[in-house]
Parts: C-alpha cells; sequence; structure tokens
C-alpha cells in the first residue's frame, strides 16, 4: 500500500510538473481561418474609431466621433448579437475622444481639448457604471492611450499639431500617469535638440516652419513591454520611434528610420491612379515609413516592433510639403527621361514630399521621397535596426484578392494604419488594418524576424481600430479580432475556426 502512495505521488508531481510548461488556456485554433461572426453599424463617419474590450462586464468600448462626441458602450457577451447599451458623453472634458484603453475595470479616455494647441485631458471612468473615477490633465492633443500590461501605468502620445495658421505649434509630448495615485509626468524632447543633425542625417525629419527640435515632434502611437518597464512611440512624420524608460520616466533613446528604396526588386509599387491599371514596378523614388500604429513582441530577448508604415503629410494653410511629381521640376541628370515620367501614366501623379530631394539647393529635384511606405516592418527595440520589411506584399496580395482601391495608389497605396498581436493556437499572429484597401492582412510571426502571410480578410471602409481579444478573455472562449472603421461605423467581428 505504502508502495502504491509513493507511486502515486511522483506521477501526480510529474503531472503537475508538466502543466506548470503548459499554457494557462489553450485552444486548438487554424490562424489561417478567420471568418466574420458579427457586425453592428453605429453611426457614419467618425462613428466607430478604436474600441477596447473589458473582459470583466464583457462590453466594448468604443469611441464615436460621429455627429456627437462620445464613447458608446456595447454589450459584448455575444459577438454574434451586439447591441449598444449605454453612452459616455465627453464633451464635459473637451472635444474630440481620440482613443481609450481598458484595465482591471477602468476605462481611460484620451481627449483633446477644444483649442486642439492646448493641453488635453485623460478621464478614467468604471466600466462597471461609467462613474467618474478621475481627470488628468496631459500634453497638446492626446492621440492614443494605453495601459502597461502591469495595469500601474496609463500613457499617452500627445500628438502636439499645430494651429492651421502654425501660429501656435505646442510641444509633441508622452505623459506618464501613474495609477496608484494618478500623478502624471510629462516628457518633452528638447533634450534631444543638439542631436537633431545626426538624427536627419538618418532619416529623422524636422522641417516644420518653427524649426524648433521639441514643437516639430509628433508622438502618434505607444507600445509597452511585457515586463512593462519600457514603451516605444511612434513619431510618425518625424519618421521615428522613441525608447521610454517607465521605471526612470525618461526618453532614452530616438531611433530615426530612414528610407525605403522602390528601385529595388521586391519594393516595387503601383504610383499612378490614371494608369488604367494595377501593376507593381520598380521606380526611381523612396518611400518614408513613417508608422502610424506600432506593437511589441518579445522572443529571445529581444524586443520586436512591428509597425504599420501609413505615412502622414503636414497640410495646413501656412504650411503644406507635399506636390505631385508633374507639379515639380526634376533635375536634368537624376532623371534624364523627366518630361516622360511627370505624365499622369508614369509618377505625375505620385504625391512626394517637397521638404526632401532638392540635395543641392538649386530649386530641381535630384530625389522623389512619398510617404509611408505601403507595409508594415519589424524593428529591434534595443538598437533601431530594421529586421523584416514586407516589402510591397501588402499591395500584391489585396492586388490579388480583388481589394486594391487603384483611386490611391498615387498616395499611400494599401496604407496600412493598424496593427495588433496577440496568440492563435500555437502561433503568434500580427493583424495589419489597411485604410484604403478596407482589409486585415493576417500574418503568422511566430519567428518575428520572418512574418508568414496566412489570409487577407474584408473589413468596413476604412478601418482605424484593430483589436485582438485572446481566446482566455473572450466572452466565446475563442480568438476574437473587432475592427472598427471610421468611414462606415461598422465594427466588425471574426473568429477562426478550431482544429
Amino acid at each position: 500500500m505504502k508502495l502504491k502512495l509513493i507511486t502515486l505521488s511522483f506521477i501526480l508531481l510529474a503531472f503537475a510538473s508538466c502543466k506548470k510548461d503548459e499554457p494557462e488556456f489553450f485552444v486548438n485554433e487554424d490562424a489561417a481561418t478567420f471568418s466574420e461572426i458579427g457586425s453592428i453599424d453605429i453611426g457614419d463617419v467618425g462613428a466607430a474609431e478604436i474600441s477596447a474590450f473589458d473582459p470583466q462586464t464583457k462590453r466594448l468600448f468604443v469611441v464615436n466621433n460621429g455627429t456627437v462626441n462620445k464613447i458608446d458602450v456595447l454589450d459584448f457577451s455575444d459577438p454574434t448579437n451586439i447591441k449598444v447599451i449605454a453612452t459616455i458623453p465627453t464633451l464635459p472634458y473637451g472635444g474630440v475622444v481620440n482613443s481609450v484603453a481598458v484595465n482591471d475595470g477602468k476605462l481611460a479616455a484620451a481627449i483633446e481639448s477644444t483649442n486642439k494647441q492646448a493641453n488635453g485631458k485623460v478621464v478614467v471612468f468604471k466600466t462597471s457604471d461609467y462613474s467618474e473615477i478621475k481627470v488628468i490633465e496631459v500634453g497638446a492633443l492626446p492621440d492614443m492611450i494605453t495601459f502597461s500590461p502591469d495595469g500601474k501605468f496609463i500613457l499617452t502620445a500627445n500628438e502636439g499639431e499645430p494651429s492651421d495658421d502654425y501660429a501656435n505649434d505646442p510641444m509633441g509630448t508622452i505623459s506618464i500617469i501613474a495609477v496608484e495615485n494618478y500623478t502624471v509626468t510629462t516628457l518633452n524632447f528638447t533634450s534631444f535638440a543638439s542631436q537633431s543633425a545626426t538624427l536627419k542625417s538618418k532619416g529623422f525629419r524636422i522641417f516644420g516652419p518653427s524649426n524648433d527640435f521639441a514643437k516639430d515632434i509628433e508622438p502618434e502611437y505607444i507600445t509597452v513591454s511585457e515586463d512593462s518597464k519600457t514603451a516605444w512611440v511612434t513619431l510618425q512624420e518625424n519618421n521615428g520611434i522613441a525608447k521610454v524608460d517607465l521605471s526612470t520616466k525618461t526618453i532614452t533613446s530616438i531611433f530615426p528610420l530612414g528610407f525605403k528604396d522602390y528601385n529595388v526588386a521586391g519594393n516595387e509599387i503601383d504610383p499612378s491612379d490614371k494608369d488604367s491599371k494595377m501593376s507593381l514596378t520598380k521606380w526611381k523614388v523612396k518611400g518614408i515609413y513613417m508608422p502610424d500604429a506600432i506593437a511589441v513582441l518579445q522572443s529571445g530577448g529581444i524586443p520586436y516592433l512591428f509597425t504599420a508604415n501609413e505615412g502622414d503629410a503636414r497640410e495646413y494653410a501656412a504650411f503644406a510639403e507635399i506636390k505631385r511629381v508633374k507639379d515639380i521640376n526634376l533635375d536634368a541628370t537624376a532623371f534624364p527621361d523627366g518630361a516622360t515620367l511627370r505624365t499622369d501614366a508614369q509618377l505625375g501623379r505620385l504625391n512626394i514630399t517637397t521638404t526632401l530631394g532638392d540635395t543641392d539647393g538649386d530649386g530641381d529635384f535630384d530625389a522623389l521621397y512619398s510617404l509611408g511606405a505601403r507595409s508594415f516592418s519589424v524593428w529591434n527595440g534595443n538598437d533601431g535596426n530594421l529586421v523584416f520589411d514586407s516589402k510591397n506584399e501588402l499591395d500584391a496580395k489585396a492586388i490579388s484578392a480583388n481589394f486594391y482601391d487603384d483611386a490611391r495608389s498615387d498616395d499611400k497605396g494599401a496604407e496600412p494604419e493598424g496593427i495588433a498581436i496577440g496568440t492563435v493556437g500555437n502561433k503568434k499572429v500580427a493583424f495589419i488594418g489597411m485604410e484604403r484597401v478596407d482589409a486585415v492582412a493576417i500574418y503568422d510571426v511566430t519567428v518575428p524576424s520572418a512574418p508568414v502571410f496566412l489570409q487577407i480578410i474584408k473589413c468596413g471602409d476604412a478601418p482605424e481600430g484593430v483589436l485582438f481579444i485572446e481566446a482566455k478573455n473572450s466572452p466565446t472562449k475563442k480568438s476574437l479580432l473587432i475592427v472598427s472603421s471610421e468611414n462606415d461605423g461598422v465594427i466588425k467581428i471574426y473568429s477562426p475556426r478550431t482544429i
């Protein structure tokens, strides 16, 4: 009897040891089989921008800047039958609500001031009854908000856009809010001004009329490491990524992202919306990565940063940087076939920045730089080095699926904007929302340096928010992808098949 008890003890101990190595919650799903299971239309333009899910209440909170600035609350207990059950008005706190995030029963909203150049607010609500917990002042134009994974910090990327006449250009900043007592630390980039020349030589952009380094920086989107010690922030217009130490609350690095050569095999683009075809070919043009959304995936001790390289031009009454190639002069030596290139069927329709390319200052362009990179990229989060770029695969897959909008060829192609990463079955998976083809591309990124295309799915008009809910947190106990589209107010939900 004693021997049997000892044997049983060893078996139980071995079983317990094995269980420790298994994931806490596992559903064997096929990441290449996402299909739509539900949808809801909550308005028109601006009615469904960013969404956040609360697993405690099974509610979805959606930014809605359609007819009235508000946050819509949706019953998400059954993703096949979603209903709007409440709204949280945001006008009492300022103007447009730009972003929302949820953690541990708290909803945090980033709300800009009615004067966009004034400081904005973060408002924290209870997800249970929508009552206000705290109002915190942050920098100008808080554009994106997120919680750190441990829930101890709320972070905002404060874009600090100028007024239309450029008379008021606030500094772009990053706010770090300690949830424990809601104290805020707002960081600016003044300490990096002395590095301006070096950064610009590597592709970082400082180009506004004010010629003020800290004011020219425009933070866009944030991701935070699994251990909640480091954040990375895209500086979209500037073509860079900032690295932030959350322990010391300091910006430690700026990574310039450089340029992409569309005259290299694999990087071919379709630069014309007037050529009556969708054809990817080589052109003597550079792309400026200029990422919007960013997500981090830790693997082998390295933080890999995934970016959606949308591109974004500055277009104000006092300063507009873009022109079409047909409206500029091309250097005869650099472009001996300039007259042909400037026709609509070739490069004539392509939008380029006028802030780069006139290398000798003689008034004509020796090089052409278009905005965005028509791709998603992977960067080493320690040093900012490029690890992977999807080249022209997003455009190619959209064309193959008959999703591509040729009317946007002259601008940013598929225009990747949103990105989310999560675990589906035994794979790490990235979801890339593409604004101009109204679709999401799905990649296996288990090996972050070598993403593998799995699937492309159609969504609403101009997807803005891409949200992934892992099976363990899902009301269906299956993985869910939620795509919020700003041009039609439609939210669509997708789920994969189980194996």
